[in-house]
C-alpha cells in the first residue's frame, strides 16, 4: 500500500497511457455502430459529461482568452480530424494506418520547436524525424514495397482520410507548442471537450447521416469509449501534479505500439509484418527526437497536456 500511495500520480499517468492506447480501436468500433460523425458526436458528448462530473465545470474567466480561442480551436480541429479519419476509413486496416499517421505528432512537435528555436540543436533530430516519417510510409506501402507509386496509389483510394490524419498530426503539434505559451499553467480540457462535442453535433446536423440503432452491446461500447477517452485526460491531468514525468514522457512514445497491439485484438485484424516494422520505426524515430533534444534538467520540454 505504501508503494501505491507514494507513486499514485505516476500510476495515474501509466493508466492514462493505457487508456489512450485503447482509443483508436474504440473510435473505429463506435463509428461502425453509429456512423463516423454521429458516433463521434455521441462519444465526445459522453466524454465531456464524464470530465464535467469528475473535474467540474471551469469558468471561462479562469483562462486567458487567447488560450481558449487558439488552443480550443486547435483542439477541436484535431479531435474532429482524428475521429473522422478513423471512422471514414474504408477498412479497419486503413484505420490503423490513420492511427500511425496521427502518432507522427511527437516528431513533428519537436521538429517545429527546433525550427522556431534560435538555440543550437543536435543534428540527429533531422534523421530521427525522417525515420518516423519513413515508418508511416512503410505502414502505408505494406508488403508491396516502399515506392512513391505504391504510396500514391494507396493514398488516392481515400485521400480525405489521409489528409485528415496528416492534418491531425500537425494540428496537435501546433496545439502542444501554442498552449504551452498561452495557458499560463491552466488546463481547459473539459471546455475543449464540450466545444468538440458541439462542433460534431453541428457537423452531424449538416451531414447526410440519419438515425441511430441502439442495442445493449452498442450502448455499452459507446459509453465505454466515451468514459475511456475522458478518463485518460483526467488521469493525465492528475499525473502532471506529481508523477515521474521522465518515465511517463518516455512511456508515452510507445503508445503507437500499445495501440496497435490492442487494436489488432479488439478489432480482430491481422496486421502484416511490414505494418509492425513501420510502427517500430515511428516509435523509434519519435523517441530519438525526444532523447536528442530534451533538456537534462527538465523532465520534458515539448510534451503537452495530452498524448493525443
Amino acid at each position: 500500500m505504501a508503494f501505491l500511495s507514494e507513486n499514485k500520480y505516476t500510476l495515474f499517468g501509466v493508466a492514462a497511457i493505457i487508456l489512450w492506447s485503447c482509443i483508436v480501436a474504440l473510435i473505429r468500433d463506435v463509428s461502425e455502430l453509429f456512423g463516423p460523425i454521429g458516433g463521434a458526436a455521441m462519444m465526445y458528448t459522453i466524454s465531456a459529461l464524464f470530465l464535467t462530473l469528475v473535474m467540474g465545470l471551469p469558468k471561462l474567466s479562469d483562462f486567458p482568452k487567447r488560450y481558449l480561442i487558439i488552443g480550443g480551436s486547435l483542439f477541436v480541429l484535431y479531435e474532429i480530424c482524428l475521429a473522422l479519419s478513423l471512422g471514414m476509413s474504408t477498412s479497419r486496416h486503413q484505420a490503423m494506418e490513420m492511427a500511425v499517421i496521427n502518432y507522427l505528432w511527437p516528431a513533428i512537435t519537436i521538429l517545429l520547436s527546433v525550427m522556431l528555436s534560435k538555440k543550437k540543436v543536435n543534428r540527429l533530430v533531422y534523421p530521427s524525424v525522417a525515420i518516423a516519417f519513413m515508418g508511416v510510409a512503410w505502414c502505408i506501402a505494406g508488403d508491396s514495397g516502399l515506392s512513391l507509386s505504391v504510396l500514391a496509389t494507396n493514398m488516392t483510394e481515400n485521400p480525405a482520410t489521409y489528409f485528415m490524419a496528416f492534418s491531425a498530426a500537425f494540428i496537435w503539434a501546433l496545439y502542444c507548442l501554442t498552449t504551452k505559451q498561452l495557458s499560463n499553467g491552466k488546463n481547459a480540457i473539459t471546455l475543449f471537450f464540450i466545444a468538440t462535442a458541439v462542433a460534431l453535433w453541428v457537423k452531424y446536423a449538416l451531414s447526410g447521416e440519419t438515425g441511430f440503432e441502439f442495442s445493449v452491446d452498442s450502448t455499452f461500447t459507446l459509453l465505454l469509449a466515451g468514459i475511456v477517452m475522458g478518463a485518460g485526460y483526467a488521469l493525465w491531468n492528475q499525473a502532471l501534479m506529481g508523477g515521474n514525468l521522465i518515465l511517463l514522457g518516455t512511456l508515452s512514445y510507445f503508445i503507437p505500439v500499445f495501440s496497435a497491439i490492442f487494436s489488432s485484438f479488439y478489432l480482430t485484424i491481422t496486421l502484416p509484418v511490414s505494418f509492425w516494422q513501420g510502427v517500430a520505426l515511428v516509435t523509434f524515430g519519435s523517441l530519438m527526437c525526444y532523447l536528442v533534444t530534451k533538456d537534462k534538467p527538465k523532465a520534458r520540454s515539448t510534451k503537452c497536456s495530452g498524448a493525443g
